[in-house]
């Protein structure tokens, strides 16, 4: 397979109903989703690697659950990945009952967790995974080895032990299929490795190490982190201490818990009454903020149930927007690059608009 890579083309991501082609068991905690998308729908489903999707169940609590694709990019294969999650509503229902046949709601990909692929590149690039985390990164692995043949991978990927780790078959095959191209670290927490390097939690000092010894930060083009909090930071932390670029550094959280208190206060005492409108399909609605603890996001859902959003928590940048006028500020951007935030873009479900007037584009 070859493939080009680059953001496919559209607006804002939108809901179909699809069927659920086959639920595959991956560890005792974790399920591969695929869906079967229609023809007609498969341009609408057409993604990048390291994009996401966000789903919801027909009839449920209404509360969408984003999860990354796992499969390559030009596979025409739509399949995620869903790790338990304590009182997890959609994992424990895709863990127990989930099925065959059944619909789900499921938006168009997003994401811009995503490299820019083209087969006469030679790059190296480097990722670091925890967990679930594993699951746009294999997709971008895989979509690696196949799209640039001059390019080469590598991944150092924690969890707790060997049966805990996500596709860990699928791992093991592009290793086979790319013997001098992917290089394939295991780092296992709590069951002992081959060596005291790989035992142990991907902290900053085993990062460090690593680093220095099996990944020289200068033979990298760039830098894929997709994990908990703790890791992108310390991962981050500890490239810049190397003299990495931010630039050349992307990352992927997973989702994160409210922001602090001191930091949701100063956001919402910078907050104004404000006259927003909000561009959507071409469509310019008008709503007031008039709350300083609502965003501009719960603002236009009042009047547009269409706005896109899934986690609400600055993660998955589904409710990204451009400003086109006045000012917001975020209590956090996670979501978001900073050429992102310079060229204007903001997570509305993180706004607190800081001007009287304002216009935000989804169409952007």
């Amino acid at each position: 397979m070859t493939v080009t890579q680059s953001q496919p083309t559209r607006r804002h991501s939108v809901t179909h109903r699809l069927r659920v082609a086959a639920v595959e068991a991956l560890t005792p905690d974790a399920v591969a989703v695929t869906f079967a998308v229609p023809a007609e729908l498969a341009e609408d489903y057409d993604f990048a690697a390291g994009q996401h999707v966000n789903v919801t169940l027909p009839g449920g609590d209404g509360v969408r659950r984003s999860y990354s694709i796992c499969s390559p990019a030009g596979s025409g294969v739509l399949r995620i990945a869903v790790k338990r999650i304590p009182s997890g509503v959609f994992s424990s229902h895709a863990l127990t009952t989930l099925a065959a046949g059944d619909e789900l709601d499921v938006m168009t990909p997003a994401g811009r967790f995503t490299p820019s692929f083209h087969p006469e590149q030679a790059r190296h690039y480097a990722m670091v995974a925890a967990g679930s985390g594993i699951t746009p990164v294999l997709s971008i692995v895989a979509t690696a080895l196949d799209t640039e043949p001059d390019s080469r991978v590598t991944l150092l990927y924690g969890n707790r032990t060997s049966s805990s780790v996500m596709f860990l078959d699928e791992l093991a095959d592009l290793k086979d299929r790319h013997p001098g191209r992917l290089q394939l670290v295991h780092v296992l927490s709590r069951e002992p490795g081959t060596t005291e390097l790989l035992s142990g939690r991907l902290d900053g000092d085993r990062l460090g190490r690593l680093l220095d010894t099996l990944l020289p930060p200068d033979t990298v083009d760039d830098w894929y982190l997709c994990g908990p909090y703790e890791l992108i930071t310390t991962a981050r932390h500890v490239l810049a201490g190397r003299g990495v670029d931010r630039a050349h550094v992307h990352a992927e959280l997973y989702h994160v818990g409210d922001p602090p208190p001191a930091v949701r206060k100063e956001a919402r005492e910078q907050a104004v009454t404000c006259a927003v409108t909000a561009v959507l399909d071409g469509r310019r609605t008008a709503v007031t903020v008039d709350d300083p603890d609502e965003t501009v996001l719960e603002a236009v859902l009042r009047v547009r149930n269409d706005a896109p959003f899934a986690c609400k928590g600055g993660v998955c940048g589904t409710c990204r927007a451009k400003v086109l006028d006045g000012a917001v500020t975020m209590e956090r951007r996670y979501a978001l690059e900073d050429d992102e935030v310079e060229a204007g873009y903001v997570l509305t479900c993180q706004s607190h608009p800081t001007t009287p007037t304002l216009e935000v584009d989804y169409d952007a």
